[in-house]
């Protein structure tokens, strides 16, 4: 009966794995927080850009079918993503529409003209871009007007460099935390081996034959970890997607696969890391040093 309990195997997931590996996945889930906030809130960027757009007025002389010919040679621009043909009586309808009142009827005529409304792609969406652009467009002596609003496209492009400076700074601060979290995590699970790590030095073993064991049991807690926090933020994803439908333009696919594999990554690195420097730190103590620390 003593033989066979001195020879029972030890269980990898033993309480000691399961409780770094929880608190390795709680560090994770920061960390592929970060990684989606970063990623997502460039998509948001390019998502509001896109949707600003600007205003192409268009002589009452110029035909329908002319008019119509512009916007297939504008929508071949690498600058536009998409554009709108707006008529005088579309424009009349919704401006009679958004007043309550029809200006016609106390005019006598249709004050609106025809235009064009056109989105850009976003790298085009600043104002020295839009500058260039409306010069270009007013070659063509049929066009009145290109209005747009510039302060808006400013303060839009501002604050989107801002908030993506902030994010850069915030991840590279949680970082070092995830991994100073991670790296006392598997420091006190190996710090309860350190006098086993010793022995094994005693009898002759190598330091890479004393290490394996050690980094196999931390990089698979690492693995287990993120593939928890992988599922706890494809969940998160999944029911945001679902309760607001608008949110698949932010929350793609790629988005969401990158972050996986992001966490993934850094649960394998950064546990593999944090083991073989903890473990090194012992094999190279003496044996008296080991019992005052």
């Amino acid at each position: 009966m003593r033989n066979k309990n001195r020879h029972k195997p030890t269980s990898l997931f033993d309480m000691q794995f399961i409780t770094s590996s929880i608190s390795t996945t709680l560090v994770l889930l920061l960390l592929g927080l970060v990684v989606f906030f970063v990623l997502a809130a460039h998509n948001l960027s390019v998502y509001v850009r896109e949707n600003i757009s600007f205003s192409v007025l268009i002589s009452d002389d110029m035909k329908e079918v002319d008019i119509l010919k512009l916007q297939k040679k504008l929508n071949k621009e690498a600058f536009v993503k998409e554009s709108e043909y707006i008529s005088k009586k579309q424009a009349l309808k919704e401006q009679t529409e958004a007043m309550g009142t029809d200006p016609e009827e106390f005019l006598g005529y249709n004050p609106f003209t025809a235009s064009l409304e056109i989105k850009l792609h976003s790298d085009y969406a600043n104002s020295d871009s839009i500058a260039k652009i409306e010069k270009i467009i007013k070659k063509n002596s049929n066009i009145q007007d290109v209005l747009y609003r510039k302060e808006l496209i400013d303060a839009v492009n501002e604050n989107i460099r801002n908030i993506s400076l902030v994010l850069l700074a915030l991840a590279v601060v949680l970082t070092f935390i995830s991994f100073a979290l991670i790296n006392n995590t598997i420091k006190l699970a190996i710090y309860s081996k350190r006098f086993l790590i010793h022995t094994m030095k005693l009898v002759g073993a190598s330091w890479g034959f004393i290490r394996r064991p050690f980094l196999r049991k931390n990089v698979w807690s690492g693995v287990f970890a993120a593939v928890i926090a992988d599922t706890i933020l494809m969940g998160a994803a999944y029911w945001a997607v679902t309760y607001e439908r608008e949110l698949i333009q932010v929350i793609t696919p790629e988005v969401m696969l990158i972050v996986c594999g992001s966490v993934l990554v850094f649960g394998i690195v950064i546990t593999w890391l944090c083991a073989y420097i903890s473990i090194n730190k012992y094999l190279r103590m003496k044996a008296n040093t080991l019992y005052y620390i």
